[in-house]
């Protein structure tokens, strides 16, 4: 596929960003709506799977029902010039992948607020009933002003149906990021897609992965056994509380994780607006400073801890007296205590009256 052909008789092809094992991904104009976006193209040798095509149109609608802030839109799909293809909104900027490239890596106060993009972009699929199956920072759009979308909802579930020996390391995903029960050749759950973002989380904050190796197999074997090293090791300032959550991430068995995105989402929130539980350091965030305040009592010297000079009268001390009685109760007791004596000379006659 060439920069100007007119795709299924709508789209035209303006500009190549990106090329892959599996895909080509384009600019394009669409020309019935005047808008641009993005088309992705599956190459022949999937293409041409029927059984693929069928789960690549189920797996593609349900994708295209996803509507979320963090969820690149698919807006169409189909199949032209005995090609696949899916079309989707146009997202100015780079992946998380080339930003990782360009800055080495990020510090917590620019990175965490991206993952927890992420989290809510696959945990609204994973409320939806859908597994990503393909988490790694590639299919992370960055742009321009931080807003973080994920993409390629429904493509990595298509191509898991192939059959084993149809597989190559590019459909069976991206090995550095993939879970252990994905490397064992399990069905993945919300849990296995929390894994691949503990791995981007490590590699974002880190600058490298926390499994690397020169064959998909044997990073599988690392997925499946090997220990990461603790990420305080390569960034020492990382705070431990992080370090926690991302060991707790990166467990080999599903049910030690958090189950869904969402769950992880709310405790890396919780993480960002407690700093004094999560033990951060000044370089975290400008919005939660890390010394907070000396208590009131160490303050002696302030001025609203002055203690006040002493009254030279207790007219204070009756004032507030006085304005608590209750002036009302008073005067009814005062007029009971005039009723019942004004009714004293009337019982003394009635008494005289009998008993003379």
């Amino acid at each position: 596929m060439n920069e100007g052909t007119l795709l299924n008789n709508r789209y035209q092809l303006l500009e190549k960003l990106g090329s892959g094992g599996m895909a080509e991904v384009f600019r394009a104009r669409d020309s019935v709506l005047d808008r641009i976006v993005a088309i992705k193209v599956l190459r022949k040798n999937y293409s041409s799977n029927p059984d693929f095509q069928e789960h690549f149109r189920t797996e593609a609608r349900a994708a295209a029902n996803l509507s979320h802030p963090n969820i690149v839109t698919v807006h169409d799909f189909g199949f032209a010039d005995n090609l696949l293809f899916i079309v989707m909104e146009n997202i100015p900027g780079k992946d998380l992948k080339q930003l990782i490239r360009q800055r080495g890596r990020f510090t917590v106060e620019a990175g965490i607020p991206l993952i927890i993009q992420a989290c809510a972009g696959l945990g609204y699929a994973h409320r939806a009933g859908l597994i990503h199956c393909d988490v790694k920072p590639h299919n992370m759009l960055v742009s321009p002003d931080n807003r973080l979308k994920v993409t390629d909802f429904g493509i990595a579930r298509a191509l898991a149906t192939m059959l084993p020996g149809e597989r190559t390391d590019v459909v069976w995903g991206s090995p550095l990021y993939f879970s252990p029960e994905q490397a064992q050749g399990e069905a993945p759950s919300p849990a296995s897609d929390v894994y691949s973002l503990g791995v981007v989380m490590y590699e974002l904050l880190s600058g490298t992965p926390p499994f690397t190796a020169s064959t998909a197999e044997e990073l599988a074997r690392l997925h499946i056994s090997a220990t990461p090293i603790p990420i305080r090791e390569y960034i020492p300032e990382i705070p431990a509380a992080l370090e926690e959550i991302i060991t707790k991430v990166l467990s080999k068995e599903p049910s030690a994780r958090y189950r869904t995105a969402d769950q992880l989402g709310r405790v890396l929130l919780k993480f960002g607006t407690q700093p004094d539980a999560a033990n951060l350091t000044p370089e975290i965030t400008d919005k939660h400073p890390v010394t907070p305040p000396p208590p009131p009592r160490l303050e002696p010297a302030r001025p609203r801890y002055i203690q006040p000079e002493p009254t030279p009268s207790d007219e204070p001390e009756l004032a507030s007296v006085f304005e608590e009685i209750d002036w009302a109760s008073v005067g009814l007791g005062l007029l009971m205590v005039i009723a019942v004596g004004g009714l004293i000379p009337f019982w003394i006659m009635v008494y005289f009256a009998y008993f003379p």
